[in-house]
């Protein structure tokens, strides 16, 4: 209890200098938890700061679920969803080629490919919950936060520049925020900043980009089996479906029948925010600066690369009418 109330008192914080000054509340959190490193030594909150960067992660991914419709990705047309499937699977994929030229781990390409294709900070927590852990994963898990935190905040800003540069309409627009930037509340900023219809389609796309979170980690908990009942994670069993994906995809299937009243959906997308935000505040706490500062700045220049990439690509979608199919 000690340690979990900690990762709350932090969530509470961050929560309220978010909302009343601005910026990133999932940042705000890591970095106000790793402030507080010396609580994940032993002692009382140790247990607590365990359970918040595990289990209360995976009931915060599991609620995400809630927020998405079938019906949601049918009405954006066969042409946004190709875009977002090739920019999610291409954008893995180019992670993980580059970090290995680039001389880093498998690992690290992937967690940060999928976080920058799919959904940033929220994807990056929910891939390495099913991912082995070892002596850098934690780290690799909070220097992604908080690149692909601080790159969907400046691509929030200036993603609406490119846009008038290069001429898209409304939808185009939409299309291109939804697809691109990383993080859902920083698509939503920037896609209203343009206009009502960008800002809505720029939603439904992006909530189609969270969707693609649930092929995603199972391709992972696949791709990485072994090597968790290697390392004896889940004492040593390691389920083929793990329960939060589960949990996820039941919350998809139940909204789109409009069995879930409008304020249970709007309880649990503010439970599924708090749960992340206490979780990362949990991983802020369990890692260090000094071991920070040992990843160095590949893995920055690794999720920049990528974060171009993505943005090429969408681009290229758009302008060669796939996008529009």
């Amino acid at each position: 209890m000690p340690g979990l109330l900690i990762c709350i008192i932090i969530a509470l914080a961050t929560t309220f200098i978010a909302d009343h000054y601005g910026g990133p509340t999932l940042l705000y959190a890591l970095l106000f938890g790793m402030s507080l490193h010396f609580l994940s030594e032993d002692g009382p909150c140790r247990a607590g700061i365990e359970f918040a960067s595990k289990t209360v992660l995976r009931i915060g991914v599991a609620l995400l679920g809630v927020r998405i419709t079938l019906e949601q990705v049918a009405s954006l047309g066969v042409g946004p969803v190709i875009t977002v499937i090739l920019g999610v699977v291409a954008t893995i994929m180019f992670g993980a080629l580059l970090a290995r030229l680039m001389g880093l781990d498998r690992e690290m390409g992937l967690l940060t490919g999928g976080s920058v294709a799919i959904c940033g900070a929220s994807a990056a927590l929910a891939l390495s919950a099913v991912m082995p852990r070892n002596a850098t994963s934690e780290r690799h898990t909070i220097m992604t936060v908080v690149g692909v935190t601080t790159l969907s905040t400046i691509a929030m800003i200036t993603y609406p520049l490119i846009v008038r540069v290069l001429g898209l309409d409304d939808a185009e627009a939409g299309i291109f925020l939804g697809g691109t930037i990383h993080d859902v509340a920083q698509v939503v900023g920037a896609g209203y900043i343009i206009s009502e219809h960008t800002g809505d389609v720029s939603t439904f796309v992006k909530l189609l980009r969270v969707a693609m979170l649930v092929p995603a980690v199972m391709v992972f908990m696949l791709l990485f089996r072994n090597a968790r009942q290697a390392n004896g994670d889940e004492g040593g069993k390691v389920p083929m479906f793990p329960t939060f994906l589960i949990a996820f995809v039941v919350l998809v299937l139940i909204n789109s029948l409009g069995w879930v009243p409008s304020v249970v959906v709007d309880g649990f997308t503010d439970m599924s925010r708090w749960c992340l935000v206490a979780a990362i505040a949990a991983l802020g706490v369990k890692t260090s600066f000094q071991k920070l500062a040992v990843v160095g700045w590949k893995p920055v220049i690794l999720m920049v690369l990528e974060t171009v990439f993505l943005l090429v690509l969408v681009t290229l979608c758009i302008k060669f009418g796939l996008a529009s199919i």
